[in-house]
């Protein structure tokens, strides 16, 4: 399987997580359609079927992710 890289896994659960706190104190429409399309994208990157699942599977790789520069970023 294809794992996404830790970079975009983070960035996904940030967004996610800040689009949650949004939602909860506004519920717009267009926050909800961006999340459901997060909760998607991260599902998919993590080989899950729902978020919750997804957001605990993006965590645990960020956890075991090595620490440090990744020469594919400073290229």
């Amino acid at each position: 399987m294809l794992m996404a890289h830790p970079v975009v896994l983070r960035e996904l659960v940030e967004q996610y997580e800040t689009l949650r706190a949004l939602q909860a104190e506004r519920g717009g429409a267009e926050a909800r359609r961006r999340m459901d399309d997060l909760a998607y994208t991260l599902c998919v990157s993590t080989g899950t079927r729902d978020v919750d699942a997804a957001l605990s599977a993006a965590r645990r790789r960020l956890l075991e992710a090595p620490v440090g520069e990744d020469p594919a970023l400073t290229a």
